[in-house]
């Protein structure tokens, strides 16, 4: 009985033993574990990797090669880790047999390998298909990623006009505010959404198109940075720039009856006549060998001629026709005293034409209305001192609107003192002035008649020479109702 309960006791002594070392190597020996850690998909070698095991036996780090050796590691089962920054760990099964190597290879995922790809943005405004939108657009959109990485967007944009692309990159807001946008256009846009660890992910395409361009009947002049730049005005006065600011152009004709217009613009140290649509696309130079000149670039004028297929223009004392497209240059007129032409209009309803002369100092005004071959039929003005211009007929030509200036100043500055405005009556040959109400110290210049005729749009400024041009409109049967219509604006017309 004695004997049989220390056989048991064996027993228990024994199964605590196993039991107390289960996570211990219970063979004798020992052999090596070997191997190579490499990043997965390029087989690059990773240096100073830390290798080790469980059970646990020494701690080794590869070498440049990416090779490691693990001495002396007792016989039996091990879980062999290699960990390494910016990578994935990765556990390998090695069995240790006594004086052999067991190699064990590595590839590893860098850290990111799990990581999702961003959600495709979702577009929201302006929604698809719209329409009627503005010229400075707010694009917004969603962007989500699963493990709420943060994101980087590019937006591109494409129009249906011509292959101009828009790029905007490294954004990360989800709203883009796009400004100088075409009118009348349809453009195309997309975002894709990147997480910097993923390939970048595209939304689906929108398209908007931009509100036309507003029909606009008055056209002015306004200097930007140096230059002459070319604006069309609202009946509320919002103002649409149509020539760019980095070039010089003015004097803006609209054509009666079809939507061109023709203005003055510098080309290489001259002035030429162009054409352009209402909105400021398609500038089309007309004159070319004879260019616009005479006294002083900025009070030359020019019209339009024969149902607007024609344009005449002074160079000195002659007045030239052209064609539209460039053609059939000819000249119609030349003056008899061998003063300057400055001004020009044309009225088809009597096919006539009204010219102003001057001498090279602005004086010595003439004022008259030849045919369109050239024959003078009568003087407005002539033999008077001071300065004057500013023509254009009524619709039926019995009406010219000119200005001059009452003071009969003349000076070498051409600094004009009280200029009025008149309409002259091309039946009785009277004169009537319509700026009873101009402000003292002032100027009225550069009238055009109202489409209606009703009104008269003009420029008001100081007669200092210096001051701000503003345009202002009054009507015509209550000359004491001056109305401001546009600020630091020029040479306007009204069709």
């Amino acid at each position: 009985m004695k004997t049989f309960s220390k056989y048991i006791s064996l027993i228990f002594i024994l199964a605590t033993i196993v039991s107390c070392s289960e996570d211990k190597v219970s063979f004798s020996g020992t052999g090596q574990i070997t191997g190579k850690v490499v990043s997965k998909g390029d087989n690059v070698p990773l240096e100073n990797t830390r290798v080790s095991t469980n059970p646990s036996s020494s701690i080794v780090f590869t070498n440049a090669t990416g090779d490691f050796v693990i001495n002396n590691v007792a016989v039996g089962t091990y879980s062999v880790q290699a960990q390494k920054e910016g990578y994935l760990s990765k556990f390998e099964s090695a069995t240790v047999t006594e004086d052999n190597d067991v190699n064990v290879i590595f590839e590893l995922d860098i850290e990111t390998a799990n990581n999702d790809a961003p959600n495709a943005p979702i577009l929201v405004t302006p929604a698809n298909n719209a329409i009627n939108q503005t010229l400075t657009v707010d694009l917004t959109w969603v962007g989500t990623d699963p493990e709420e990485d943060e994101l980087t967007y590019e937006v591109q944009i494409l129009n249906d006009q011509n292959s101009e692309v828009l790029n905007f990159t490294d954004l990360t807001d989800t709203t883009l505010t796009v400004t100088g946008l075409d009118y009348g256009i349809k453009y195309f846009w997309q975002v894709s959404a990147s997480d910097n660890i993923n390939d970048a992910v595209l939304s689906e395409t929108f398209n908007f198109k931009t509100i036309e361009f507003p029909s606009n009947r008055v056209f002015f002049t306004r200097k930007i940075d140096g230059n002459n730049v070319i604006f069309s005005a609202d009946p509320d006065g919002v103002e649409y720039q149509l020539t760019s600011s980095s070039s010089n152009s003015w004097r803006p004709r609209k054509a009666s009856g079809i939507d061109k217009l023709a203005f003055l613009k510098t080309n290489g140290g001259q002035t030429h006549i162009y054409t352009m649509d209402l909105n400021g696309s398609n500038i089309t130079q007309v004159t070319n060998s004879i260019a616009v000149n005479g006294f002083n670039l900025e009070e030359l004028d020019f019209e339009w001629k024969d149902n607007n297929t024609k344009l005449v223009f002074p160079n000195f004392d002659k007045l030239y026709q052209i064609n539209v497209d460039g053609s059939g240059l000819t000249q119609i007129h030349q003056t008899l005293n061998g003063n300057f032409i400055t001004e020009v209009d044309w009225n088809q309803f009597t096919q006539r034409l009204a010219i102003k002369t001057n001498n090279a100092s602005g004086y010595n005004i003439e004022i008259y209305t030849l045919s369109d071959t050239g024959t003078i039929f009568n003087y407005v003005m002539q033999a008077v001192s001071g300065a004057a211009g500013g023509l254009d007929f009524s619709f039926d030509g019995t009406k010219l609107l000119y200005t001059y200036d009452i003071s009969g100043n003349q000076n070498t500055d051409y600094r004009q003192l009280d200029n009025h405005i008149f309409i002259y009556d091309t039946s009785t040959f009277v004169s009537n002035d319509i700026s009873l109400s101009k402000p003292a110290g002032t100027n009225d210049l550069d009238p055009k008649f109202s489409p209606n005729e009703a009104q008269v749009i003009f420029v008001n400024t100081s007669n200092d020479g210096l001051s701000q041009k503003n345009i202002v409109v009054i009507d015509i049967l209550t000359t004491n109702d001056r109305t401001l219509f546009l600020e630091n604006a020029k040479m306007p017309d009204w069709k």
